[in-house]
């Protein structure tokens, strides 16, 4: 397997740099497997300084449909889908419509791949899924939802531990004032909600999908969403490990246990952040064709 420093050394000494060589090490996995190949990356480690000011752009978002689109077009469905997904997440409804559009496509044959990172929508697409692959190194993260920086079951814990102090001792509402003034008057119900909507949506692909064969799949998806998607994991950006993501009954197999698959997988990995690194760009959808659609920052190409 060519190192780091190899990768970064043949994208810089390439013609086209950064394209061909992920490219390259993209035929290569799909010639290896014979399915389809497909990565969505942000970049959104790689840009920290541009994070606030992306904002959305780096997460998971209606647009990204788009983009999907565009590489699905022209591939053998019937040859399945490995999916790579690094992303620190984003909005729910576009990921439900994201997964129902994979689903349709690639029916019954989704194979997710997190080289690195895939957290909170994005471990919601890896758990709508056949299989996992994760390595030593990978990580999935909690499903609970978020409204901004504020996890939906903590302002809910915090909103049902103010009333009950209060109604204790009627003096503490005064402490608690400028607390509760923060959120709007329907952001509890918008929180129970939310919390609703992603288990729900969560606990139907786990049983129609991941846990489809096996003898309770509601019991083995309640299993998971009771650890993921509830306070257990205590804050949002939790990294859930392989060994961990196995426990909880998850369908995962280990990157190291295929060390050609393990080469290839990392090649990507590796061309991916690169090109992430040192371009404009900051998400980058591609298939083994070399199909792409590539966003950048405002202004560049």
């Amino acid at each position: 397997m060519p190192s780091w420093r190899q990768v970064q050394d043949e994208i810089r000494n390439s013609p086209s740099a950064w394209d061909v060589t992920r490219r390259k090490y993209l035929a290569r996995l799909h010639k290896y497997t014979g399915r389809n190949v497909i990565v969505y990356y942000s970049g959104w480690l790689e840009k920290p300084q541009s994070v606030e000011l992306l904002g959305e752009e780096l997460n998971i978002n209606d647009k990204d449909k788009n983009g999907l689109m565009s590489v699905v077009q022209g591939l053998y469905k019937s040859k399945g889908l490995d999916l790579f997904l690094h992303t620190p997440g984003g909005d729910i409804a576009a990921t439900e419509s994201i997964v129902e559009y994979l689903r349709a496509m690639f029916p019954g044959d989704i194979r997710v791949i997190v080289p690195q990172l895939a957290m909170s929508c994005g471990t919601m697409i890896a758990l709508a899924s056949n299989e996992i692959v994760m390595g030593n190194h990978s990580s999935l993260g909690p499903i609970d939802p978020q409204f901004g920086s504020y996890a939906a079951h903590g302002i809910i814990e915090e909103f049902e531990t103010a009333s009950a102090e209060i109604a204790i001792d009627p003096r503490k509402a005064a402490v608690w004032a400028p607390i509760l003034d923060k959120y709007r008057p329907t952001t509890i119900g918008k929180c129970y909600k939310a919390i609703e909507w992603s288990r729900t949506i969560v606990h139907d692909w786990l049983v129609t999908g991941m846990f489809s064969e096996n003898d309770n799949p509601s019991l083995s998806a309640n299993k998971v969403l009771d650890e993921l998607a509830s306070q257990l994991t205590l804050v949002h950006n939790r990294h859930i490990s392989l060994k961990k993501a196995q426990d909880l009954g998850l369908n995962v197999t280990a990157l190291e246990s295929n060390q050609k698959l393990q080469d290839l997988v990392l090649s990507i990995h590796h061309a991916l952040i690169i090109t992430l690194w040192e371009t404009q760009a900051i998400k980058i959808i591609e298939n083994h064709k070399g199909d792409a659609f590539i966003n950048f920052m405002p202004g560049q190409r």
